[in-house]
């Protein structure tokens, strides 16, 4: 009977072990795993030396962590790791990159009361995904005259994971869309572990619906779902206010690209919360594949028909390429939706 008790703490005191054990290593996987994909994706100009360093490290740190048994080697690959974070830190963005034409010119805005000027409109000629004539232009708009705005989500393939941009809707002028995108250099893609080691700097590429709804739907083959948001006229501007801030912002100072913290459905949130939303974090800010379950469940878009309904009616690719070319794009893709979503 008094063994019971003994054999019960020493079960406890091992599980603690235990977890303590596991909880360390993957302490040190984590530091060594990021510390090694720093070095991999930082700024040394030959990518050979790149990934040599960044092996030599990770093979360094396991040797020295789990094969030595000396007992000052954690703190050597702390000072180590600490060192990548210090290098890392000092990687600056920049404006003066081989930038591929869909995001060569980085778009400003004038504001002068009710009245905004902006360059760098980007409005294609697209004749395939990289067949093109680049043509960007200025657009003036009346700020008393937004009166709504519309939220887009795009799938390389569905899922998880897509794109989000929006359009900000006006009673005389053709919707303008900003969409918070990464700036690739030429010959260069997007890959989504590199955009969290500073990879991409940050663009907010401005530009006509048939540019930018219309290159994904017909030559980058993606599936569009179009949302017509329940917001005020007054929150929309607001809204724009804030996105034409940080459009300068970025003119005058880039900013890296960062898939956790500096996307596009984050920031829309982030621009979001700072033109009066009401509303907490959301793990489909995040998996912004799911982001339009949340606008739904959340009351951001009409809830007059179930969601499955409404996403099936909100999708725009055949009206899109049927539109494909037409002055009247923007009321094309439109024209399908439910009554009360146009």
């Amino acid at each position: 009977m008094k063994l019971q008790p003994r054999s019960h703490g020493t079960f406890l005191s091992r599980s603690f072990r235990f977890l303590i054990a596991g909880i360390l290593f993957l302490f040190w996987m984590v530091l060594m795993t990021w510390s090694a994909l720093a070095i991999y994706y930082s700024n040394l100009p030959w990518a050979g030396l790149r990934l040599g360093l960044a092996a030599a490290f990770a093979a360094f740190s396991v040797w020295a962590l789990w094969l030595s048994r000396q007992p000052r080697m954690p703190v050597i690959v702390i000072g180590l790791c600490l060192g990548v974070v210090a290098w890392w830190t000092t990687i600056p963005p920049s404006h003066d990159r081989p930038w591929r034409p869909e995001v060569a010119v980085m778009p400003r805005a004038f504001i002068d009361g009710d009245r905004v000027r902006l360059t760098g409109v980007r409005d294609f000629d697209y004749r395939s995904r990289n067949d093109f004539t680049v043509r960007y232009e200025e657009r003036e708009m009346l700020l008393s005259h937004l009166t709504g705005l519309d939220f887009y989500v795009s799938y390389w393939s569905e899922g998880l994971v897509g794109h989000t941009f929006l359009s900000f809707i006006f009673d005389n002028a053709p919707p303008l869309s900003i969409s918070i995108e990464t700036r690739p250099e030429v010959d260069e893609g997007f890959n989504p572990l590199a955009s969290l080691f500073k990879q991409f700097e940050l663009i907010y590429v401005v530009g006509d619906e048939h540019d930018l709804v219309g290159v994904r739907t017909n030559h980058r083959d993606e599936t569009v779902y179009l949302y017509h948001l329940n917001t005020s006229a007054a929150d929309a501007r607001r809204l724009l206010l804030v996105y034409l801030d940080r459009i300068n912002e970025l003119a005058d100072r880039p900013e890296w690209y960062h898939l956790l913290s500096n996307s596009c459905t984050i920031n829309i949130i982030r621009y979001a919360n700072a033109a009066g939303r009401e509303g907490r974090f959301d793990i489909r800010h995040l998996l912004n594949g799911l982001i339009d379950s949340y606008l739904y469940h959340s009351g951001r878009v009409d809830t007059m028909l179930p969601f499955d309904e409404l996403r099936r009616r909100s999708l725009i690719n055949e009206a899109a390429q049927a539109a494909d070319g037409a002055p009247d794009f923007s009321q094309r893709i439109r024209a399908a939706l439910p009554t009360a979503l146009r």
